[in-house]
Parts: structure tokens; sequence; C-alpha cells
């Protein structure tokens, strides 16, 4: 994923910025960025529900042999549950969150088998730098995916929900731009697309991309990027819309993350249970 990419949105968007900071003597027009604040949970998730892809269009909970919940154990005090993301790669399934208070700064927890628990600093480097970050990346919310070689990390961007920053790591830290194409851009979305909730994963074929539907919490958008025009194009060599059933009325649906694992798609919902 290293090619040039829509020269002139990636002008735009730096107008834009320019135009904010006041650049360069007389009058500039304020552009208000857009922000979707992040639904804080009222009760701190301490594990996470599983749903499995069965074919078809569905994910279902505790299926093909998911492990239906999962406990997350030894989160530090400050960690912020409300912003996290998942991904596989190739041997640990690891989950993500921000440090409270910090748009840099992230808690790594990795997959213990013989526990069956999501541990802080477990096969992980348990704190994670973000660096580079353009002026106007949301740190809101984020989404993470490994690829078969490298960990990619992604922020939108505040003017525009279709706009991605992507970051990979570097060694020490999710460096922006590194090995990357710097700009993604999400395309053909429907209208009715939640981009407050949004995932993104690899499947060892295709990277792919998963938004919210308005109103509707248990059924999502699929997209996947498309190489020829280095766009996410919503329904490319996708499944247009999926459905996730039976998870657990302690399940958290503000937001929702992904992976694929080996074999299988898995989709979570964090939990208060």
């Amino acid at each position: 994923m290293r090619k040039m990419h829509h020269k002139y949105i990636g002008l735009l968007i730096s107008l834009l910025l320019s135009a904010c900071s006041g650049g360069g003597g007389g009058d500039s027009e304020e552009v208000t960025p857009i922000v979707i604040p992040p639904v804080i949970p009222t009760v701190m998730p301490t594990s996470i529900n599983q749903a499995v892809y069965t074919g078809s269009n569905q994910y279902d909970y505790g299926a093909n042999g998911g492990i239906p919940n999962l406990s997350i154990t030894s989160a530090p005090a400050d960690t912020d549950f409300s912003r996290s993301a998942m991904l596989h790669d190739g041997s640990t399934y690891r989950l993500y969150f921000f440090k409270n208070g910090t748009d840099d700064t992230l808690y790594q927890f990795g997959y213990n088998s013989a526990t069956q628990d999501y541990e802080y600093g477990y096969s992980s480097i348990n704190v994670l730098k973000i660096t580079g970050k353009p002026a106007d990346a949301d740190p809101g919310s984020f989404a993470m995916l490994h690829d078969g070689t490298t960990f990619r990390l992604y922020m939108r961007s505040k003017f525009s929900v279709t706009t991605m920053y992507q970051f990979a790591w570097n060694g020490s830290s999710y460096a922006y731009g590194h090995n990357s194409i710097p700009q993604l851009y999400i395309t053909g979305s429907p209208a009715d697309a939640d981009h407050s909730r949004w995932a993104m994963l690899h499947d060892g074929t295709r990277y792919r991309l998963y938004t919210g539907k308005q109103n509707v919490s248990d059924t999502i958008y699929q997209y996947a990027f498309n190489a020829a025009s280095t766009d996410y194009e919503y329904g490319f060599d996708s499944i247009v819309s999926l459905n996730v059933t039976d998870m657990p009325a302690d399940s958290i649906k503000s937001n929702f993350m992904m992976n694929h694992g080996g074999s299988r798609y898995r989709f979570y919902y964090l939990s208060t249970k």
C-alpha cells in the first residue's frame, strides 16, 4: 500500500488546515472540523463479547467455537475504554485502548489462551506511541490491523469522516506514513452509514473496513481496499451488509471491533459482564 493518492484532495486538506491556523495576514474563513464524539460508557467494561462469521451475511454470538465472553485483566487505572481496537498478527490476538487524556499513547493487551483473558502486557509491549500525527487527525476513535507483515493504525480526519490517515509500526512507534499510503479515502458509503462506529481488518487477501448503520446497532456495512483506485470502496469484493445476532444485553454497542484470525472473521462488543 505505497502508491501516491489523490494529490488534489490532500492539497485541499492542507489549505483547510492553513485557513484554520490563520496563515499569513488578512482575514480567513474559519473551517469547523467534523467531530463525532465517542459515546463513553457509564459503566466501565470488564470483558468483550465475541461473535464469529457463520457464512452468508451473518456473525453469530459464540458460534464456530468462539469463546462467547473474554475478560480484560490488569488494565491500568487510566485506561480509556471509549477508544478501542483489535487485530490478530498471525500468532496473538491483540486489544488496544488509548491512555486517558492522550492522543498518542496506547495500552496493549494480548490474549492468553491459558487463562482465556486479554491481559495487559501479555506477549506485548505494554505502552505504544503514535508519532507524526497530522494536525487534523481525530484521536476520538481509531482502527488497527496486521496484514501479515506490518502492524497498521488508522485515524480519520476531523474535516472528513471518509478521509483516513495511515500509520505503521516502525519498530519504536506507530509512525504516520511509514511504509504506507499516508491518506486513504472511503467511497460509495450508503447515506445511512454511521461512521462514528467503524473497524478494520486484513483477511490475508483484502484490507477491509466496516461502518455501522445509523440507528441499527447490529448491522454493519463492508468496504474493501481497491488497489486500482487506492480507495476503500463500499461493496468492493464484499458482502455489502452484514448482521450480528444474539449479542447479550450487557454489550456496549457504541462501537465495535473486528479481526481475522487464521480462517475466521470475528466481531466484538465491549461488555460490562
